[in-house]
């Protein structure tokens, strides 16, 4: 008759313990399983933000938000659901126009801003006032538009465009679609 040693059994049941752990962990939820494969887009989260645009070491543009998501997928975008503030600057760094909206989608590549629901621009030199409820600005271009109805408002006039318009940031110039409301002029620019 055969001794059989402590490690013997030692050794025994280590092996039928593990053909038991290895049966048991191989069953796995398909759900847990599919989970690993599917593509997860990531968003970033930022608080309190402060950014600077700048062209050639000059500083053109300063915007605030309390709050941004930052989605980095194909077509990569920012978006501010919680409002933002932008000072644009001039060649001086004086404050030349300002802009607040109380939502943003800022696309990455292709330097455009949507602005939506109360969008103000203010030039800060002489007052002119462009309000409306969705505006796109453009980076590259330093303009703004839109085909929502939009209001300017300057010292001595108002005027009310009911198909958008086209402006510079710093609302130097303006183009009206089906414009109206109230214009001062010179008799002298009437024709006779």
């Amino acid at each position: 008759m055969q001794r059989h040693t402590p490690t013997y059994f030692i050794q025994w049941a280590a092996l039928v313990l593990g053909c038991f752990f290895v049966l048991t962990a191989c069953e796995n939820d398909q759900k847990e399983v599919d989970s690993l494969f599917t593509r997860k887009v990531m968003m970033e989260e930022a608080k309190n933000i402060e950014s600077y645009l700048s062209e050639k070491g000059i500083v053109k543009a300063k915007l605030t938000a309390p709050f941004m998501l930052r989605r980095p997928v194909d077509s990569a975008y920012m978006e501010f659901p919680r409002s933002l503030h932008v000072d644009f600057y001039d060649s001086t760094s004086r404050i030349e126009s300002i802009l607040d909206a109380r939502y943003a989608k800022y696309y990455q590549f292709e330097n455009k801003v949507l602005l939506k629901d109360s969008v103000v621009v203010i030039n800060m030199i002489n007052g002119d006032t462009l309000r409306t409820s969705e505006l796109w600005w453009d980076q590259n271009k330093q303009e703004f538009y839109t085909t929502a109805p939009a209001r300017i408002h300057q010292r001595t006039q108002a005027m009310f465009a009911r198909k958008g318009l086209r402006a510079a940031q710093n609302l130097s110039w303006k183009e009206f679609n089906e414009a109206s409301g109230t214009f001062q002029t010179n008799d002298s620019t009437f024709m006779q």
